[in-house]
C-alpha cells in the first residue's frame, strides 16, 4: 500500500507542472428572439427564433520558449428547439481548429470563420452581432470555412489573417483564398478583407470611430462572379450606435446593386434597443426589413418585430 502512495505520489508531482501551464475553458452563447415576421406578400406569423446560438470548448497550454498550443471546437444549435444548427451539419461546425503561436504569429489548421467577414460585415453589425432575423442579408461573396490552413500576426495595433482553404478534389468546391487586416488604435478601427474562390470573389474596407457615447461606422463592398449575368455589385451599409447608461440605441441602412449573387437592387435597415442587466446578459429589440426592388409580388421582401434575450458563458 505504501509503495502504491508513493508511486502516485510520484505521478502527481510529473504532472503538476503540466496541469498548471495548461487550461480548457467552456464558453457559449444563448440567443432567442420571439418575433413577429412578415414574408413577401403572406400575412404575419409569430416565431420563436434563433439568433446563432453556441457552445464550445477551447484550450491552451504554454509549451515554454514563448510558444503555444491551442484548440477551438465550436458546436451551433438551435435555441427555439434545441437541435443542431442546420439539422445535418457537421457537429462543430462553427469552428474545429487546431493552432501553434509564439513570436512568429500564429498557424492554424482546421474549420473557422473567414477574417474578411469578421474585419468588415461583422464589426459594423453592433446591435446583434449579425446574427438572427436582423443579420446583414445583403453581404455577399465566397465564405470558405473549412478545410483550411491559415497564418496570423499581430504587432503595434495591426492585426492581420491569410488563409487557404484546400479544395481537396471535392466536386464543385474549388480551392479559396481569404485575407483580411485590422487596424485598431484609439478611438480608430479599420479593416480590409478580400476572398476568391473559382469565378467569385469579394473585396471590402470598414472603418469605424467611437466618440464618447456615439459610435459610427460603415463598410463598403464590391462582389464579382464572372458566372453570372451581371457580373458585379456594389454593397454598403452604415450602422451608430448611442450609449446612455445601460441602455443602446442602434440603427443602421444598408444597400446593394442588381448583379453577382443578387438578382435584385435591394435595402435594408435595422432599428434597434439593447439594455444590458450585466457584462453577460442583455434583452433588446429591434424590427428590421429588406426591401427588394423590381420583384414579382415582392418576392424576398421581409420585416420583423422582435424581443430577446442574449446571454454570453
Amino acid at each position: 500500500m505504501m509503495k502504491k502512495i508513493a508511486l502516485v505520489a510520484a505521478l502527481a508531482a510529473i504532472a503538476a507542472p503540466a496541469f498548471a501551464q495548461s487550461s480548457v475553458t467552456l464558453y457559449g452563447r444563448v440567443n432567442t428572439t420571439v418575433e413577429s415576421q412578415k414574408v413577401d406578400n403572406q400575412g404575419r406569423k409569430v416565431v420563436v427564433a434563433n439568433n446563432s446560438s453556441r457552445i464550445g470548448f477551447k484550450g491552451v497550454e504554454d509549451l515554454g520558449g514563448g510558444l503555444k498550443a491551442s484548440f477551438d471546437l465550436e458546436h451551433g444549435f438551435n435555441s427555439d428547439n434545441g437541435a443542431a444548427t442546420g439539422g445535418t451539419a457537421a457537429f462543430w461546425g462553427r469552428e474545429a481548429s487546431v493552432q501553434i503561436a509564439g513570436a512568429f504569429g500564429a498557424v492554424r489548421l482546421g474549420r473557422w470563420t473567414p477574417g474578411s467577414y469578421y474585419a468588415t460585415a461583422d464589426y459594423v453589425s453592433m446591435h446583434n452581432h449579425d446574427t438572427g432575423s436582423s443579420s446583414d442579408a445583403l453581404y455577399g461573396g465566397p465564405f470558405p470555412t473549412a478545410n483550411k490552413v491559415g497564418y496570423f500576426y499581430s504587432a503595434g495595433g495591426f492585426s492581420t489573417e491569410l488563409a487557404v482553404a484546400a479544395g481537396e478534389g471535392a466536386p464543385g468546391v474549388k480551392r479559396a483564398f481569404d485575407g483580411s487586416v485590422n487596424y485598431d488604435q484609439g478611438p480608430l478601427h479599420l479593416g480590409a478583407g478580400y476572398t476568391k474562390q473559382d469565378k467569385q470573389s469579394q473585396y471590402a474596407a470598414r472603418a469605424l470611430y467611437e466618440l464618447g457615447a456615439i459610435t459610427l461606422g460603415g463598410y463598403v463592398q464590391r462582389e464579382t462572379n464572372d458566372a453570372a449575368v451581371k457580373k458585379s455589385r456594389n454593397i454598403w451599409r452604415l450602422a451608430g450606435m448611442y450609449t446612455l447608461g445601460a441602455s443602446e440605441f442602434h440603427a443602421n441602412f444598408g444597400g446593394t446593386q442588381a448583379g453577382a449573387n443578387q438578382a435584385n437592387k435591394a435595402n435594408q435597415w435595422t432599428l434597434g434597443y439593447n439594455y444590458n442587466l450585466s457584462k453577460r446578459t442583455k434583452v433588446y429589440g429591434y424590427y428590421t426589413a429588406i426591401d427588394t426592388k423590381n420583384t414579382l409580388n415582392n418576392a424576398g421582401d421581409f420585416s420583423s418585430f422582435a424581443a430577446g434575450i442574449r446571454h454570453n458563458f
